[in-house]
């Protein structure tokens, strides 16, 4: 979140407190001076609100009861206070989960959160209303710094593809072994959240700690049934939590998705979503946290588009050293959508022209993943 005081250049004034867990911690220490708090519900912390010191603090959307939320202010800190009749929290301080995404998914998707989200946001954005836009701004800024959280330490590689990528087919199940290969070589893969190769990449890091091949098999038997998520994304997601349901406990990985192409669900593999608004925030933020390289699976518009999203930090090193790009699939990448040559004209004479490559098969991308990775 923006930084709104002096203090919060101070470490010791910049604990961000995203849980009742640390809002009691904080208590113990007997103060939250300097604290910024998001969305937690305080509402039954009233006598400790009325007791703590709170001079400096920040309350983000967060309920409380008439007395604690008089004293606070009388203390000065500054509040923000909920906003009423929202589908979605935008002072979040945590990612979203696929539960809470697709919570009431009985009563079929167009009472989840995700489908209210979406449609709020297809009502608001064409009136032009300035407190919806800044409801906007301030949820996806909230969704980046729980981002940067969640990832800090990681070593993030991106698995880029179409949404079109079918479940049954050789395609989805080659894409769903490369997520599994990344995420048992250690690394975190992020998608771009949606179905197609971006779920198949999600499913395989969410089945990584099953040893037994079968497994993975099993799975992509089962999902083969909802093929897509066009005609029902009710059926299609329910195929997805069949699945988590019957293999619990798996790997976890990241899905960055947008209400931008709100008509492309989210997939409930990734055991994080970042899920964003504004698309340009979402397609910049996925690419710019891979510091272990991206994979670009066959896609359409969207894939090329996220090609040269990544060639250009590359390209004038922003970011710092180039980071490994590899493209699969060498007739999509030279005859039907000939990106391969222009990316090779660009990395010519660069140091980024030893960080991409070409592969045939998809099974081949890990390897050059880390060749590129160790030059």
């Amino acid at each position: 979140m923006p930084q709104l005081t002096d203090r919060a250049h101070d470490p010791a004034h910049d604990r961000e407190i995203e849980t009742l867990a640390e809002f009691d911690e904080a208590v113990a220490r007997g103060s939250l001076d300097g604290c910024r708090v998001q969305a937690v519900d305080l509402t039954a912390r009233t006598p400790d609100l009325l007791t703590v010191a709170t001079s400096g603090a920040v309350f983000l959307g967060c309920p409380m009861q008439p007395d604690g939320l008089a004293k606070v202010r009388a203390d000065g800190a500054l509040v923000f206070p909920p906003v009423p009749d929202l589908p979605f929290d935008p002072y979040r301080g945590l990612l979203y989960t696929p539960e809470a995404l697709f919570e009431h998914l009985d009563a079929g998707y167009d009472a989840t959160p995700d489908a209210l989200a979406y449609a709020w946001f297809q009502r608001t954005k064409a009136d032009g209303d300035i407190f919806a836009s800044m409801l906007r701004s301030i949820h996806d800024d909230a969704v980046s710094d729980a981002l940067d959280e969640q990832l800090a330490g990681a070593r993030v590689v991106g698995v880029m593809g179409g949404h079109a990528m079918a479940r049954g087919t050789s395609a989805y199940a080659g894409a769903a072994r490369l997520g599994r290969t990344l995420a048992r070589s250690g690394l975190t893969v992020a998608t771009g959240g949606g179905p197609g190769a971006m779920e198949a990449a999600n499913l395989g890091a969410y089945l990584a700690p099953f040893q037994d091949d079968a497994v993975l098999d099993d799975a992509l038997e089962l999902l083969a049934k909802t093929p897509s998520f066009t005609p029902s994304i009710t059926d299609w997601a329910r195929a997805a939590f069949d699945v988590r349901d019957r293999w619990q406990s798996g790997g976890d990985s990241i899905g960055i998705p947008t209400w931008f192409y709100g008509h492309e669900p989210p997939n409930a593999f990734a055991g994080h979503i970042a899920k964003y608004f504004a698309n340009a925030t979402r397609e910049d933020g996925l690419l710019a946290r891979c510091n272990g390289g991206v994979v670009f699976l066959p896609g359409a518009a969207g894939t090329v588009q996220e090609i040269f999203d990544n060639a250009t930090p590359n390209y004038y090193e922003s970011h710092g050293e180039p980071t490994p790009m590899v493209l699969v699939n060498r007739a999509h990448w030279t005859e039907k959508l000939p990106t391969w040559s222009l990316l090779q004209s660009l990395a010519k004479g660069r140091p980024m022209e030893s960080r991409i490559a070409l592969v045939d098969t998809v099974e081949e991308a890990p390897a050059a993943l880390a060749r590129l990775s160790a030059k």
